[in-house]
């Protein structure tokens, strides 16, 4: 299950953080979690965002996990509104694009 939160924006709109696995063949280490943000007019907006791009079984449960200060400004600044990095986060990690997550590997990269 994952674990995860929202914060309503003053303008109406939500974050939603989302801690979830590692896709197979995405850009976390297999077996490793990842933090996900999405920015959108409301939850369930921000949900079918996630699964248009695959990830099916996103579910949002509670508010154990909210966004913070310095997440909600990373996928603020972000033109798709949509990044991720590993969980639990590495200090010199920067926040990813989506899709790197999302891309499948090539079979010679190292």
């Amino acid at each position: 299950m994952a674990g995860g939160g929202f914060a309503r924006l003053p303008d109406g709109s939500v974050i939603v953080a989302l801690s979830l696995p590692s896709p197979p063949g995405g850009g976390g280490a297999p077996g490793s979690r990842v933090r996900v943000l999405v920015h959108a007019g409301n939850r369930q907006r921000a949900l079918t965002r996630l699964r248009n791009l695959g990830l099916r079984a996103v579910y949002l449960r509670g508010n154990t996990e909210p966004p913070t200060p310095d997440e909600i400004s990373a996928v603020l600044y972000h033109p798709d509104g949509l990044v991720w990095r590993s969980a639990p986060e590495r200090e010199v990690e920067a926040w990813h694009p989506i899709r790197s997550l999302l891309r499948p590997r090539s079979l010679g990269a190292a």
